[in-house]
């Protein structure tokens, strides 16, 4: 069985998370709030939400107050690569699923790590919708299973 180890490891790899604007103006208050409490349980990983370097890609925010967080107005493409060539440890994407479809698309995305939930909720949002031509990937692993039932399925893009 795998649990929050999984989650924790792959986030031990990164120093900059990117998002887009959407998922950010929740995702990143939330952890805020976890990361100033001490006594919450999940502290620690809320320390490792908030404290690296965070880039939220927006056409519609003028700034943020959020400490270690910065916007990317311009070309996605380009930021993205940009960041790519930098120095330091592995930049992690927590979408929403248009942002990541759109860098999917532009294959810009080197691993993919699938969280495939056992849960029908009729229509979902696809990340594979921006698609115009095939893309391969290999399996470098899969993990079966979380408590709650997930599975994990990491590729590598070809």
């Amino acid at each position: 069985m795998i649990s929050k180890k999984y989650v924790t490891e792959l986030t031990n790899s990164m120093d900059t998370i990117i998002l887009g604007r959407k998922l950010a103006q929740g995702f990143i208050p939330h952890w805020l709030t976890i990361a100033e409490d001490i006594n919450n349980p999940e502290y620690e990983f809320g320390k490792q939400m908030t404290d690296p370097r965070k880039i939220i890609f927006t056409k519609t925010l003028d700034n943020v107050d959020w400490k270690t967080t910065e916007l990317a107005k311009g070309d996605f493409i380009q930021e993205i690569n940009k960041l790519k060539n930098e120095s330091g440890k592995d930049i992690i994407v927590y979408g929403g699923a248009k942002f990541v479809s759109n860098l999917i698309s532009e294959r810009l995305i080197d691993e993919l790590h699938l969280f495939v939930n056992p849960v029908a909720i009729g229509k979902g949002l696809p990340i594979f919708q921006n698609l115009d031509s095939k893309q391969d990937f290999n399996l470098l692993h899969s993990k079966a299973a979380f408590e709650c039932g997930i599975n994990v399925l990491a590729y590598k893009l070809k």
